[in-house]
């Protein structure tokens, strides 16, 4: 459900701007430029009127979990500078929508979807007569939680070099998903960790430039650019708690 509450502009702007400076100290105290990260607004259960206001503002790079919902915004709000990342679990049933629907599908966390984004992809290839590629993080399970998508650490490497023989898929870096901590010094080296493993498998498998670590959110994600993320997902201390229905 969309959350459809009174939006108070002068807020999100407020905390638009807090997000960009703690994302600067962030990036500052371990010799980083801010420029270096990407802020992906997550805007998943918000109207399309708080994906207006943020681009108003100057976010240009927005982040949606459920294929439908992305593509209703998308339809409806279609700008040359506008960005959409697709951050959520995807089934391979909805290979066939996102495919070149998203700058970057940040949740490719095992080789089925991977091969099914694949098949898609051949099949535009042949349509239209391009070779037609889309960029992809492979996601990955570091906390071990059950309740977490993605491939593990020790399968990173094997799944990885599989996926990198699919000719029609650019693969950028990697994703994890932290644990909801107290405090945010606890998933440090969960953060630490994925950094490990993307110089590994630069150094192991290579054949991909390996540069995103999509890692961070409300809660952590200035300790995740202290240990290397490029893009941080932020939603709440953007756009407000979510309404439960």
């Amino acid at each position: 459900m969309i959350n459809q509450s009174p939006i108070n502009q002068e807020l999100i702007a407020e905390n638009i701007a807090h997000v960009r400076a703690r994302i600067a100290e962030s990036a500052q105290r371990v010799g980083r430029l801010p420029q270096e990260i990407t802020l992906v607004a997550v805007s998943k259960t918000k109207s399309l009127d708080y994906v207006k206001i943020a681009y108003n503002l100057g976010i240009r790079d927005f982040g949606e979990n459920r294929v439908q919902e992305a593509l209703e915004k998308q339809a409806a709000f279609c700008l040359p500078d506008l960005y959409w990342h697709m951050i959520g679990h995807l089934q391979t049933n909805k290979a066939q929508k996102v495919f070149g629907a998203f700058r970057c599908i940040h949740s490719v966390d095992s080789l089925h979807v991977a091969e099914a984004l694949q098949r898609v992809a051949e099949k535009k290839s042949q349509a239209s007569g391009e070779d037609v590629r889309q960029p992809v993080l492979l996601q990955v399970n570091i906390s071990g939680e059950a309740s977490k998508e993605g491939m593990t650490p020790d399968e990173a490497p094997a799944i990885a070099r599989q996926i990198l023989s699919l000719s029609h898929l650019e693969v950028q870096g990697l994703m994890t998903v932290a644990p909801l901590v107290d405090d945010p010094e606890q998933v440090r080296p969960v953060f630490r960790a994925l950094r490990h493993l993307r110089d590994r498998l630069r150094e192991e498998v290579g054949d991909a430039n390996w540069d995103q670590l999509s890692m961070g959110m409300t809660d952590d994600y200035p300790v995740a650019i202290e240990e290397g993320a490029t893009i941080v997902r932020v939603g709440r201390a953007i756009f407000g708690e979510r309404v439960k229905k």
